[in-house]
This record gives C-alpha cells, sequence and structure tokens, in this order.
C-alpha cells in the first residue's frame, strides 16, 4: 500500500510540522515516531507484521494549543484516512445516540471518497475526451439516414466528410468558449434514495437506501431531462465518464486497506469519559462508554456497507485537557491501549508571536490575504504583533485559557472596523501599529466582565 510517508524519516515529518504548528517538540517527535512505526511494519515479514501494534498516544493539554492540528496535520502527510470525533458524543450500548463502532464506519466512507477522488484523477484526462465527445454527438448528431447510404459509397463518404468538418468546427468552437452560453438537454438520474433513520443491531444510523441498488435490475433508474449550459453539461459528462472509467471494487478494496493499516482516530475529549460514575444522572455511561471503545482500539471487526474492517492497526491518538479528571482515572485496560503520553505546554507571548507569523497558514497571512481580494495592502508593524500576542497571553491568563484560539477573537476585533468599511470605504495600504492594538482593544480588556463576553 503506497501512501505519502514513504520518503520521511521522523526528523522530515517533525520539520513538515513545524511549517504550521508552533512548539510542542515532544508530541511532534512521539507523532512522527508512530507515524514512520507504521511504514516500517509494513516492511517487516508477514508472521511478524501482524503480531506489531500501533503505539496509540494521548496528547494532555490544554484547548488551542495544537493536539487537533498535529494529529490532522499528520494525517494529510501521510495521505491517510482520518477522523475527529469528540469522546463525549457517543453513549454506551443500550443509549438513544451514536454507537462507538460509527467511527469505524465513518473512516471508511471517508476512504472510499478519498481514493474514488484519485482515481478520477488519475482518469480525469481520458474522462475528458470522452465527454467531449459526447457533447459534440448532443450538438450534432451523426446524420440518421448515414447507414441507409451503405450501397452508395461516393454520396457517403461526401455525408461523412461534410459531418466531420462540421464537428471539427463545432470542437473548435468549444475549446475557445464561444458555445458557453448555449444549453443543451440532459438525462439526469433522479435520487430516489431518501435519508431513513433505521435501528439496527449496529445502533441508530442515518443512511441512505437505494431501494433500486437494492432490487437491481427489476425497475429501471429512474431520469429525468434537464436543461444546462455547455460547460455544466461538460462537467456533468466527465463525472459520468469518470465512474465508467473507475472500478469501485477495486477503490473499497484499497480504501479498506488504507484504513486497516493508516487510518488515525482522534478522539478528542477523553478525559470528559473519565473519571468515576455518579451512578445517575447523564453520567452514567462514561465508563461504559470506554467499555464499548476498547474492543475497537484493542482490535475487532466492525460491520460496515463496504464490508468487515479490522481496527488492530488503526492508530488512536487521543486527547483531552484533564483539568478535573486524570489519565490515571480511565479504566486500567484503557490506560493500557494509550502507552505514550505527552504533555503539551501551554503557549507563551513567544509562542504567540511565532504563531502569527512563522506557520503557513499563519492568521497575520490569512487577513493579507483576504484584505488584498478588496485592493487593500495590510501590514502589521513588529510591535503591533508583540502587542497583540502579549494581549492574547493576558487575557488567557486573567480568563479561560482557549491558547492559539484567542488570537483569532483579538485580530477579527482589531481589524473588524476596516473588514466592515471595505470596498465602500476605498482604502488602499493599511499599517496596524501597537498604538493602534492599544486604543482599539484598550477598554475590551480592561473592562473584565466585557473581555469574558468579546475576548
Amino acid at each position: 500500500m503506497k501512501t505519502g510517508i514513504e520518503e520521511l524519516t521522523p526528523k522530515q515529518i517533525v520539520a513538515e510540522l513545524d511549517k504550521y504548528i508552533i512548539g510542542q517538540d515532544k508530541a511532534k517527535k512521539s507523532v512522527a515516531i508512530a507515524l514512520r512505526n507504521r511504514w516500517r511494519r509494513q516492511q517487516v515479514e508477514d508472521e511478524l507484521r501482524e503480531e506489531i501494534l500501533p503505539n496509540n498516544i494521548i496528547l494532555i493539554g490544554p484547548t488551542g494549543v495544537g493536539k487537533t492540528e498535529i494529529a490532522r496535520r499528520l494525517a494529510r502527510l501521510a495521505s491517510a484516512p482520518f477522523i475527529k470525533v469528540e469522546a463525549s458524543k457517543f453513549t454506551e450500548v443500550g443509549y438513544v445516540g451514536r454507537d462507538v463502532e460509527s467511527i469505524i464506519r465513518d473512516i471508511v466512507d471517508l476512504a472510499v471518497n478519498m481514493v474514488r477522488a484519485e482515481k478520477e484523477e488519475a482518469v480525469e484526462e481520458k474522462a475528458d475526451e470522452m465527454a467531449e465527445e459526447r457533447l459534440l454527438d448532443i450538438l450534432l448528431p451523426p446524420p440518421p439516414d448515414f447507414n441507409e447510404m451503405a450501397n452508395d459509397f461516393d454520396k457517403q463518404d461526401e455525408t461523412f466528410a461534410k459531418w466531420k468538418r462540421t464537428r471539427e468546427k463545432l470542437r473548435e468552437q468549444l475549446h475557445l468558449g464561444k458555445l458557453d452560453e448555449r444549453k443543451v438537454e440532459l438525462e439526469v438520474p433522479v435520487s430516489s434514495s431518501p435519508m431513513m433513520q433505521i435501528i439496527s443491531p449496529m445502533g441508530i444510523e442515518e443512511m441512505g437506501m437505494n431501494l433500486q441498488d437494492m432490487l437491481g435490475p427489476m425497475f429501471p433508474k429512474k431520469t429525468k431531462k434537464r436543461k444546462m449550459t455547455i460547460p455544466e453539461a461538460h462537467q456533468f459528462l466527465v463525472q459520468e465518464e469518470s465512474q465508467k472509467l473507475i472500478d469501485m471494487e477495486e477503490v473499497v478494496r484499497e480504501a479498506i486497506n488504507r484504513v486497516e493499516n493508516a487510518g488515525i482516530v482522534f478522539l478528542d475529549e477523553i478525559d470528559k469519559i473519565a473519571g468515576e460514575d455518579s451512578g445517575h444522572g447523564p453520567d452514567v455511561s462514561r465508563e461504559g462508554v470506554q467499555r464499548d471503545l476498547l474492543p475497537i482500539v484493542e482490535g475487532s471487526s466492525v460491520v460496515t456497507k463496504y464490508g468487515m474492517v479490522k481496527t488492530d492497526h488503526v492508530l488512536f491518538i487521543a486527547s483531552g485537557a484533564f483539568h478535573v479528571s486524570k489519565p490515571s482515572d480511565l479504566i486500567p485496560e484503557m490506560q493500557g491501549r494509550f502507552p505514550i503520553r505527552v504533555e503539551l505546554d501551554s503557549l507563551t507571548t513567544e509562542d504567540f508571536i511565532r504563531i502569527l507569523t512563522e506557520p503557513e497558514n499563519a492568521l497575520i497571512k490569512q487577513y493579507t490575504a483576504l484584505l488584498a481580494t478588496e485592493g487593500v495592502k495590510l501590514e502589521f508593524t513588529k510591535g503591533a504583533i508583540r502587542e497583540i500576542a502579549k494581549l492574547a497571553s493576558e487575557v488567557n491568563d486573567r480568563a479561560e485559557n482557549i491558547g492559539a484560539r484567542r488570537l483569532h477573537t483579538i485580530l477579527t476585533t482589531l481589524l473588524e472596523g476596516l473588514l466592515f468599511e471595505v470596498p465602500d470605504t476605498i482604502v488602499e495600504h493599511a499599517k496596524i501599529s501597537d498604538k493602534d492594538v492599544r486604543e482599539t482593544l484598550r477598554d475590551i480588556v480592561e473592562d473584565e466582565d466585557l473581555s469574558r463576553y468579546i475576548l
């Protein structure tokens, strides 16, 4: 199975994560080793390979310090199926709500979509050619009496040559976009699969049940005629032709293989299901959820609409703030399944400065790009960046510590006036200084009650 991790060493994985996440070196190192170990396992001989289990990780730290981002970027690096779920959203068997096996069903759906998109990209050129030919057939059908002229070869050659010349002219116009305003009529399938909520042994799941697929050729598929512009029709026909060129059985096989050997499940808020059960009230099923999660984390077979999926080698990364509870409050079996624990550091003013400027998706770069679309050149002085970082750190210390997310609220509040005025007011250059930051946010930061709501 080919993923994007073959050529990346643990140091290179950390270097890639550094592009988006500031600090948290211990956590990056742990996940880089876990990811590389997955590739190493694939190189081991068959008998021993099945015995090598992933080292699941618990990331411990307050919100907004990069726990989710580390896991998400890791999955992108490996081109691996990735799903983020909140542990507190699940209930134990016997309670109304989502059962834990739906995690695996969801990640398989994601993997199928991922592999299908890759396959579509691979056949895109061929599908585009086939779609163009179909579009030309609609715009200029072959002569109806073409077959009737079978015995009159001179007439046949003349008619065919004329038809072909006209077709090539249409092709040229199509490429130049001269037919974009023209409309054509296509047969499009009618969806006859309403969402139905069904109760099954797997729990209450919402799934689209296509009765026509189940009953096969007993009923013809319903279609309707729809008028659309040439570009819309071309796009629709490309999708249709792509589906014909793709072997869905192969897509499903590869998707299941990716989930089983490279899938990453990020269990957020695991601390919310830790701790002693009260015995009554809404928390009655906390330990029950852990016990239901256990077989999936340990390794079991889960029934999905694509077939059985084994979870033995899925990598689980759990995270939680653990303000009230501790990792040791998890049931012993669950603790044993998460042998690696990494504590993430709270962010400092210096970290905030780096977060604002260094990552490829840094907030200042994002706002600069947004305002550039309106023709505004946005610029922050070094003093302004330091002042924003300092304010974020102060408010986090005084109110709830929400980590780097505090920068979002501060920057939105700071730039609110500019974002609202543009483009009605023409502004070509906006320079934000430390003085601007202090004046705009001074009243909010000083007003303790107000800052709780706004920042």
